[in-house]
């Protein structure tokens, strides 16, 4: 069976005749265990998804089918799904099955999605290179020797190697555009707030948000499309209209972008990646598009701004799991606090110990204005100044990442390198706006380079439809 890249490819086919819901699934699954070594899942759903497209394959015959009839979906192991394991790739939740089904999830299966199965990803979703699984690494599908990127690898490298056809991931500060990036695919995360949290594993809860990893813009516009919107179940979800996405991805206007000059000047970025998006802003001024550079101030605040906040919510979110409720319980105890002590320490992995650690210091007595009420203000600036920005500019361009994916164990004993894989993801996150990862070419090894956009809150369909333009462009010429 051939390669799908959009939905749109499928649906074609199966009308035709050519294919069923069914023989895809198999497919699939075929190229699951044939790929196992790439530990992109942790559970596979084989049964009941081969149950499933037979449903679907039903509903079609029947003209009844919903919107994603046809489309194959993995999960990260951080979204709940009622009567699955949820585990967040941690030891803490060993055991622990689901009790209901997260609103983003549910609303895909209302649509006729079919899920595959739920996808390893760094340990509560903290990590930018997949390393810190509970079940061991993701290897990126174009060199194993190296990393997916993170915290969804498991994700990005599904799509990357034909696993899925798209995956549903969350974006803390880049952990769906990072690896999209990394592995040669289109990540997408949209406004805060435009899709329900609901049912989502928290880490940092003013940050997290739900997004998609797919071949195709189409495909992340149609997933919008069915799981934004207000939900009863989440307080924090923008009650806005939400638009036919989908129907809104063509666009021959010309645009106003800026490129943030102080991200090409930044020592770190590789120059094979700078080339490549350099390359991009100069076939867009040619193609007509008015591009400027833009001074940006504060970019050596974002990291540390960044990682106090997140550490301080982490620190907080986490404290539901000591071996009382739910999930591991160390065996070795004596007493309610030894029970609280040996259970987190030996539940957790080293990574979510050190950011609870960090995020506890920050939060403490004597250091909360210093640091956590400090960082609280430098986000208000760069909020500020990014929405100032965007009134001037329909868009800004940077690269989504300073380098191509990394060897693995290459960072792992060096966390601020680690961290500041996220220097040039991390902004939209800070200022909540919507932003994209897509392909712009490999380097000399033949690795992914990811362009990256942001745009005002809320202006999805712009974003979307520029997005598609300009990977048609890219095609083109190349």
């Amino acid at each position: 069976m051939r390669q799908y890249n959009s939905l749109h490819d499928i649906r074609t086919d199966i009308a035709n005749g050519q294919i069923t819901c069914r023989n895809l699934v198999e497919h699939y699954l075929q190229n699951i265990k044939e790929k196992a070594e790439l530990n992109a899942f942790l559970e596979v759903f084989e049964q009941e998804a081969i149950t499933q497209a037979d449903i679907v394959d039903h509903k079609i015959a029947n003209g009844t089918a919903g919107k994603l009839a046809g489309m194959i979906i993995g999960i990260k192991d951080v979204l709940a799904y009622k009567g699955h394991s949820l585990q967040a790739s941690s030891k803490i939740l060993d055991g622990f099955k689901s009790l209901y089904t997260a609103s983003a999830v549910e609303r895909l299966l209302q649509e006729d999605a079919i899920i595959i199965g739920r996808q390893n990803c760094d340990e509560f979703a903290m990590g930018a290179s997949n390393e810190s699984s509970a079940f061991g690494n993701v290897l990126n599908a174009d060199d194993t020797s190296r990393v997916p990127g993170g915290s969804s690898g498991g994700s990005a490298v599904a799509v990357q190697a034909d696993l899925c056809l798209v995956s549903i991931g969350s974006d803390t500060g880049g952990s769906v555009r990072q690896p999209a990036a990394f592995c040669g695919v289109v990540g997408f995360k949209p406004t805060y707030s435009r899709i329900s949290r609901y049912g989502l594993i928290a880490y940092a809860s003013s940050f997290d948000q739900i997004g998609f990893i797919t071949k195709s813009v189409s495909d992340a516009a149609l997933l919008l499309e069915v799981v934004a919107g207000k939900d009863g179940m989440d307080s924090t979800a923008s009650e806005r209209e939400v638009p036919a996405y989908s129907e809104l991805l063509s666009t021959d206007k010309k645009y106003k972008i800026g490129y943030i000059r102080d991200c090409f000047e930044n020592e770190g970025l590789d120059a094979e990646v700078k080339e490549a998006i350099l390359g991009v802003k100069e076939m867009l001024k040619d193609d007509g598009h008015q591009v400027e550079a833009v001074e940006f101030p504060y970019l050596d605040y974002i990291v540390p701004t960044y990682y106090i906040l997140t550490t301080a919510e982490a620190s907080s979110n986490l404290g539901r799991y000591d071996g009382v409720k739910y999930g591991f319980r160390s065996g070795n105890v004596t007493d309610l606090t030894s029970l609280y002590k040996k259970t987190r320490a030996e539940g957790f992995g080293h990574e979510v110990q050190r950011r609870i650690m960090l995020g506890t210091f920050v939060l403490s007595a004597d250091y909360y204005d210093a640091y956590y009420t400090k960082a609280q203000k430098v986000r208000r600036l760069i909020k500020e100044k990014t929405d100032e920005l965007l009134q001037e500019y329909d868009f800004l361009i940077l690269p989504t990442a300073p380098t191509t994916a990394f060897k693995i164990g290459e960072n792992i004993e060096n966390p601020l390198a680690m961290y500041l894989a996220d220097i040039f993801t991390v902004q939209a996150s800070l200022a909540g706006v919507p932003a994209i990862s897509i392909p712009a070419g490999r380097d000399a090894n033949g690795l992914s380079i990811g362009l990256q956009l942001m745009t005002r809150s809320f202006e999805e369909p712009q974003l979307l439809a520029f997005s598609n333009y300009i990977m048609d462009k890219i095609t083109v010429e190349a």
